[in-house]
C-alpha cells in the first residue's frame, strides 16, 4: 500500500518537471512526502510477501 503511494507521488513529481513547472513547490512537497513514506517502509522492516 506504501509503495502504491509512494510510485504514484513519483509518477506525479516527474510530470511536474514538464508539464506542471507552475506548480513547482507543490510538486517538490510531493517527492518530499514519497521519499519519507518509502524510507518508514524500509525502517520499519514490514515486509508484504
Amino acid at each position: 500500500m506504501l509503495w502504491t503511494i509512494a510510485v504514484i507521488l513519483l509518477v506525479l513529481w516527474a510530470l511536474g518537471f514538464g508539464v506542471f513547472h507552475v506548480a513547482g513547490g507543490l510538486i517538490h512537497l510531493l517527492i518530499v512526502i514519497a521519499v519519507i513514506v518509502v524510507v518508514v517502509q524500509l525502517i520499519s522492516g514490514r515486509r508484504a510477501v
